[in-house]
């Protein structure tokens, strides 16, 4: 079995039970597997078999008997195992994010899980056409069979991990245009910065940042409490920021001290 077919034939269960081992992992960087199986109560071959799942989708490692965090501040997970996270929060903050975009924009939006929600909610509204630039091919798996959007998608090195492509054609693809709208998010933020892991996809999102009349940021609480190794940009390129409200205080109101738009999406 692929590992995309893992995790779409997931049980509610083992998305959730997933979703704490690399919660608890990720929080914690190292973790043995008799602690998880004591936390998840269930057996350690159940844990393994998890983590074997995990493992594929760049999240997790094993190690002389520990299980690791991999997506730190120096990787990211993949994209297929990301759009399952926080999946609550993030359809809050698409709804709120969907009803910000006019009736017949273009829109431009990145690889990122959270502007893949606001996508869906666009879908599913009775609106006039949109016309979606994007470089991710979960984008343009959202639009297959609609004929009433118009698609275009960005050419480049194609990234598996990533479902999406990346590199100086991408880059150079964007020279050229100017979208009413872009829906971008961020691995992390610090004070005023917004970051990625990764140089290719931050370069990317810098440029996406310059080609559109508004740009919205979505960050769900998760966020706050990552870093990351590349800079794309700061909270002055964007216009409107977009947070779930599960999201600390203190995040909200330093984000309150720039001049844009703070919206609260209540989960």
């Amino acid at each position: 079995m692929s590992d995309n077919q893992s995790l779409q034939k997931q049980t509610p269960d083992q998305v959730k039970r997933r979703r704490q081992i690399a919660s608890t992992v990720l929080r914690r960087g190292a973790v043995s597997i008799d602690e998880l199986s004591e936390q998840s109560g269930v057996s350690p071959m159940t844990v393994y078999r998890d983590i074997a799942v995990l493992e594929r989708a760049g999240v997790l490692y094993r190690n002389r008997g520990k299980v690791v965090a991999a997506a730190t501040g120096l990787h990211e997970a993949t994209a297929r195992y990301r759009i399952t996270q926080e999946a609550g929060e993030k359809k809050a903050m698409a709804l709120v994010a969907a009803a910000l975009v006019p009736p017949g924009s273009s829109v431009l939006i990145d690889d990122s899980t959270s502007a893949i929600w606001v996508l869906r909610e666009l879908v599913d509204m009775d609106m006039s056409p949109l016309s979606v630039v994007t470089n991710s091919l979960l984008v343009a798996s959202e639009l297959q069979g609609n004929s009433k959007h118009t698609l275009m998608m960005l050419g480049g090195e194609y990234q598996a991990w990533a479902e999406a492509t990346m590199g100086p054609v991408t880059i150079s693809n964007l020279d050229n245009l100017r979208a009413d709208m872009c829906l971008i998010s961020a691995s992390g933020v610090h004070d005023s910065t917004v970051y990625h892991p990764y140089a290719d996809v931050a370069a990317v999102k810098n440029k996406m940042l310059k080609a559109a009349e508004h740009t919205i940021l979505l960050l769900d609480h998760t966020k706050f409490k990552r870093r990351a190794l590349y800079a794309f940009g700061t909270l002055d390129d964007v216009d409107t920021v977009i947070v779930d409200s599960e999201t600390d205080q203190q995040y909200i109101d330093s984000l309150k001290e720039h001049d844009l738009d703070v919206v609260v999406a209540q989960v």
